[in-house]
C-alpha cells in the first residue's frame, strides 16, 4: 500500500509538471509558410520561412529598416531550394540549397541568394554571398498583415517570385536554364 501512496504522488507531481509546462509555453507568433512552384518538366523550387504580422506596427522602414539586411521572414533562416539550374533576375543560380534575405529600401530592393543554410535567420554571412539581385518594388493597392511569399507562374519554364507584406510588393524573375 505504501509503494502506491509513493506512486500516486509522483504520477500527480509529473501531471502538475505537465500542465504547468503547457501553461507557459507561448504561441507561435510567426507560423511557418512555405511556396513552390513546378515548371512543366517537374522540376521544382521551394521556399521556407516564417509568417511575421504586422500587428498595428509600421514594418518598412522602421521594424525593418531601410538599407539593412533583413533575414525575409521570422525566425529561422529562409530556405531557398531548387533542383534545377535557374537564372534570377538574370544571374545564373545552380541546383541546390540556399539561403534568401533582402536588403529593403523605398524605392529598391535586393534578393540575396546566400550559400549558407540551416542557421538562425538573424546570422547571416556576406561572405558566403551567391549574388545580390535587383527586385521590382510597388505598392499593394490594400495593406498585407501577414508576409507571404509566393510563386506566379509566367510560362511552362519561368515565373515570378513575390514577397508581400504591409503595403509593399518586391518581385524577381525566375526561369529555368
Amino acid at each position: 500500500m505504501k509503494w502506491r501512496c509513493g506512486y500516486l504522488l509522483v504520477l500527480a507531481s509529473v501531471v502538475a509538471m505537465s500542465a504547468l509546462m503547457v501553461a507557459q509555453q507561448k504561441p507561435v507568433l510567426s507560423p511557418p509558410g512555405e511556396a513552390s512552384v513546378q515548371f512543366a518538366d517537374g522540376k521544382t523550387i521551394t521556399v521556407k520561412y516564417s509568417r511575421p504580422s504586422m500587428r498595428g506596427r509600421k514594418i518598412f522602414g522602421e521594424l525593418v529598416p531601410y538599407g539593412q539586411v533583413w533575414r525575409t521572414g521570422a525566425n529561422s533562416a529562409t530556405t531557398f531550394t531548387t533542383d534545377t539550374n535557374l537564372e534570377v533576375g538574370g544571374t545564373a543560380v545552380p541546383a541546390g540549397s540556399y539561403t534568401l534575405y533582402t536588403i529593403p529600401g523605398e524605392s529598391s530592393w535586393q534578393l540575396i541568394i546566400n550559400k549558407q543554410t540551416g542557421q538562425w535567420g538573424t546570422k547571416y554571412d556576406p561572405s558566403q554571398d551567391l549574388a545580390r539581385i535587383p527586385m521590382k518594388v510597388g505598392k499593394l493597392p490594400s495593406a498585407v498583415e501577414t508576409f507571404i511569399i509566393s510563386f506566379d507562374k509566367s510560362g511552362a519554364r519561368s515565373a515570378a517570385l513575390k514577397l508581400e507584406w504591409e503595403n509593399t510588393s518586391a518581385i524577381v524573375a525566375i526561369s529555368e536554364k
